[in-house]
């Protein structure tokens, strides 16, 4: 999924924003003041990022990175007050470069440290902060180790990703070859990490949370627990949490979202048994209220919560798409082991075709009403498949405004249960919503089932 992020500590919270709206503060110069002012007292330590690439805005890619990096960091005491996507110019970059400064003493920038001419991030960061790159020896050597070869065999554009600057340091890239980079300079620490996230992403878990913890301060991360909710949207999780007291003062609360599905982090910021018991406690309250809509926890997703569920009761299930176009079977289809309980998929641009792909008994068809119809595509899912359950997914209707899609659930026994969706949004959001929402429909009527 691709997530929209928002985090709080208690009244705390995170932000992102565009280029284009530089002029908005998020923070007022006297709030930033007075957070760096108190970090050593506690409070969080606010931070800027900048993710650099033509992609992201001309929409190739998400930005994945301010997430993830908000996400990481929030629970150790630190708080992003902007995030600003800028493309990969050496103008854009240091107009980004020098709001961000203005407002935090860490800055963060993502990407543009690879070998090809496009990648100007480490050259645009020392012309900013005019501070000299030099050749690191132990860098070639290690990279000389990892290739097999010796450091004056290594190519030109390698060499150069081995510049560090003078003031400051670098980070270990464990999956590539592109160092991060600290600049250290007196407006601000800037911090530049590589762009791939499976390069990013080990390097702040393993290099920029240590270094932090040594250069500021923060904490090194605690216990947590993540619950994974659907089907309820974060206001409504929220209000619920408030409104029945449910968080500890000193409980560190995060959540990321993406259409009805919302992940809620909880963190303690040190890791003891009795916070994890805490947290464990914490958990038990939160489904007495929301547990009906908790469906996973840590990392585990819903098309994984259901395959489990089928795999726990000994049951197959067979798909037949028209109005979802195959949205379903291929979320399903990406979990590990998931061969062993779809036992089978069948998608259609028509109703029609889809009668005709079933071989549906036509004089059967013919005397059917529109939803009965219905049934019998599923049923007949369900016998070709030769599946205990089957999911039905008919054509897009018009209701007015409205576009509607019926659904049928086809249980153990032949027992039927219909159920209509309304689309919201157009095109992958549509989609992406609707297939949430079944896949939901669905894990509730398999914890139900005996």
């Amino acid at each position: 999924m691709t997530p929209k992020y928002s985090a709080v500590q208690n009244s705390g919270w995170a932000c992102r924003f565009a280029l284009p709206l530089l002029a908005l503060a998020l923070l007022s110069p006297g709030d930033l003041r007075a957070a760096e002012a108190g970090s050593a007292s506690g409070d969080p330590i606010v931070y800027e990022i900048v993710v650099t690439g033509g992609e992201l805005l001309a929409g190739v890619y998400a930005d994945s990175h301010t997430q993830f990096l908000t996400q990481t960091l929030h629970p150790l005491g630190l708080r992003c007050v902007g995030s600003i996507s800028v493309d990969d110019k050496r103008a854009d970059i240091a107009e980004a470069l020098g709001f961000a400064v203005s407002r935090a003493k860490l800055v963060i920038v993502t990407g543009g440290l690879g070998p090809t001419e496009n990648d100007i991030t480490r050259e645009a960061l020392s012309e900013f902060t005019g501070i000299a790159l030099q050749e690191r020896p132990e860098v070639l050597r290690g990279w000389a180790e990892r290739l097999n070869t010796t450091p004056d065999q290594l190519r030109p554009n390698l060499r150069r990703q081995a510049q560090v600057p003078d003031k400051g340091g670098w980070l270990k890239n464990g999956g590539g070859t592109a160092i991060g980079l600290v600049f250290e300079d007196p407006r601000a620490v800037i911090v530049a990490l590589p762009g791939p996230p499976r390069e990013l992403q080990p390097m702040v878990h393993d290099e920029l949370v240590p270094y932090l913890s040594r250069r500021f301060g923060t904490r090194l991360p605690g216990c947590s627990l993540t619950l994974r909710f659907v089907g309820l949207g974060q206001s409504q999780i929220s209000q619920t949490l408030d409104d029945n007291a449910l968080l500890p003062s000193d409980v560190i609360v995060s959540s990321q979202f993406d259409g009805g599905r919302v992940d809620y982090t909880f963190a303690l910021p040190d890791d003891t048994p009795q916070g994890r018991a805490r947290l464990q406690q914490l958990k038990r309250h939160i489904q007495e209220h929301l547990g009906d809509h908790v469906y996973g926890e840590g990392t585990i997703s819903l098309e994984e919560h259901i395959v489990s569920l089928l795999n726990n009761k000994g049951m197959t299930l067979a798909l037949a798409e028209v109005g979802s176009g195959g949205s379903v079977a291929a979320a399903l289809g990406g979990v590990e082991g998931a061969r062993d309980y779809l036992a089978g998929a069948f998608t259609a641009t028509t109703e029609e075709k889809l009668h005709s792909l079933l071989e549906v008994d036509k004089g059967a068809w013919r005397r059917s009403a529109a939803e009965p119809r219905l049934q019998l595509l599923a049923a007949a899912a369900a016998e070709r498949a030769v599946s205990q359950w089957a999911l039905l997914v008919g054509p897009i209707l018009r209701d007015g405004d409205r576009r509607l899609v019926v659904a049928v659930f086809r249980m153990p026994g032949g027992r039927m249960e219909t159920e209509r969706f309304e689309l919201r949004g157009g095109g992958d959001t549509a989609r992406s919503h609707l297939t949430t929402r079944l896949l939901d429909r669905l894990r509730q009527r398999l914890q139900r089932s005996p």
